[in-house]
């Protein structure tokens, strides 16, 4: 199995790093669902529920960067047979995607005035803290704390709320529809390096 990509078919890092990246928000809309439907506000189990979905957002923030730095050095594979219309929208599809999968793990971290506590990444109470801070938000924005967390949670929240959800959904169902009823490559070259 080649680790990088070839003319036909994804390599095995390429592929990891999609399915790592799609169990992470996976695993991110896990913890933050099961939080608001299962868990009372200001319980423990609220409140680790809470530092999952953050330990996974930052997973899945680094994950990203890797997958992006790959993707770079790395050829792509051919197209699959279809319209100039339906190459448009899987380009355009997988642009959307990339920007989603930088942006949602930014604004989650940006927008979050709480300490995190799993994997032990980032302390992010202390971000409000720093130079990065003072710089970005107080200096450059001219912004208070007040001030800039709304729209970014407003982003991450409903935009994580809904068009996350439709992008993964429209994904997933072009696979799909690509494996049972056009029956190409478009899946299998994602699902093995062979």
């Amino acid at each position: 199995m080649p680790l990088k990509n070839t003319n036909d078919r994804f390599g095995t890092i390429a592929i990891a790093l999609h399915w790592i990246v799609a169990a992470g928000f996976l695993a991110c809309y896990t913890a933050v669902y099961y939080r608001h439907w299962f868990t009372e506000y200001k319980t423990p189990e609220n409140w680790t529920a809470l530092q999952l979905h953050f330990s996974f957002g930052i997973s899945v923030a680094v994950f990203v960067a890797l997958r992006l730095v790959w993707k770079l050095m790395n050829k792509t594979p051919k197209p699959i047979e279809g319209s100039k219309f339906e190459h448009f929208a899987a380009h355009s599809m997988h642009y959307i995607l990339y920007a989603v999968m930088i942006i949602m793990p930014l604004t989650g971290y940006f927008g979050t005035g709480v300490n995190t506590e799993y994997f032990n990444i980032f302390d992010i109470t202390m971000f409000k803290e720093t130079s990065i801070y003072q710089i970005v938000v107080t200096n450059w924005l001219n912004l208070t704390w007040e001030q800039f967390e709304p729209p970014i949670d407003f982003i991450h929240k409903q935009g994580g709320k809904y068009l996350v959800w439709v992008l993964i959904l429209a994904h997933a169902g072009a696979a799909l529809y690509h494996h049972f009823i056009r029956k190409d490559m478009v899946l299998k070259r994602m699902l093995s390096s062979k």
